[in-house]
C-alpha cells in the first residue's frame, strides 16, 4: 500500500470536513438542549406561580393538572434521552475518525524510508529557515518603525515646548510694548508742557 503525501492530505481534508459536520451537529444539539432547558425553566416558573396569581387562568383541579405535567415531564425526559444518545453517537464518531487518522499517520510514518523523508525534511527545514528570516526582517522593520515613531514623538515634543516658549516670549513682548505705549503719552504730555 503506497501512501503519498497527497493521499494523506486528501484524507486529512476529508476528516476535517467530517469533523466540521460533526461539530455543526454538536452545536445544533447544544442549541436544542439550550432551547429545551429554557422550556423546562419556563415550565418550572409556570408551575411555581400560585394559581391565584395567574391572571385570567381558569382554576383547574390538581388532579387535572398533574397528568398534563406528567406527560410534559415524560416528553422532556424522552427528548433529553434522545439528545444524550445523539451526543454520545457524535463523540463515538469523532473518536473513530481520530483513531483512523492516527492509524493512517502512523502507517505513513512507518511505511516511509529514511531516504524518502530526507528531501521533505530538507524542504521543510529550508521553509522554516525562510520563515525565521522573514520574521527577523519583520522584527527589524518594526524596530525601525518604532525608532522612527519615537523620533517623531520627540521632535513633536521639542516643537511643542519651543512653541510654548515662543508664545510666552511673545506675550511678554506684547506686555512690554503695551506698558511702553502707556508710558509714552505721559512723556509726550510732559515734553509739550
Amino acid at each position: 500500500m503506497a501512501c503519498t503525501i497527497e493521499k494523506v492530505l486528501a484524507d486529512a481534508r476529508t476528516l476535517l470536513e467530517r469533523l466540521k459536520e460533526h461539530d455543526t451537529a454538536a452545536e445544533s444539539l447544544i442549541d436544542q438542549s439550550a432551547v429545551l432547558q429554557r422550556r423546562v425553566a419556563a415550565m418550572r416558573e409556570a408551575g411555581a406561580v400560585p394559581a391565584e396569581k395567574r391572571a385570567g387562568a381558569p382554576r383547574l383541579r390538581p388532579h387535572v393538572l398533574l397528568p398534563q405535567e406528567n406527560t410534559q415531564i415524560r416528553d422532556l425526559r424522552r427528548e433529553n434521552r434522545e439528545l444524550w444518545i445523539s451526543l454520545e453517537e457524535h463523540q463515538d464518531a469523532l473518536e473513530l475518525i481520530m483513531s483512523k487518522y492516527r492509524k493512517q499517520m502512523l502507517q505513513l510514518l512507518q511505511g516511509r524510508k529514511g531516504e524518502e523523508t530526507e528531501p521533505v525534511l530538507e524542504k521543510m527545514e529550508s521553509q522554516i529557515n525562510r520563515i525565521f528570516e522573514m520574521g527577523e526582517v519583520m522584527r527589524k522593520a518594526v524596530q525601525v518603525d518604532d525608532n522612527q515613531f519615537f523620533k517623531v514623538q520627540e521632535k513633536l515634543a521639542q516643537l511643542e515646548l519651543e512653541n510654548k516658549e515662543l508664545r510666552e516670549l511673545l506675550s511678554i513682548s506684547k506686555e512690554s510694548i503695551e506698558v511702553g505705549k502707556e508710558d509714552l503719552p505721559d512723556d509726550d504730555a510732559q515734553v509739550s508742557k
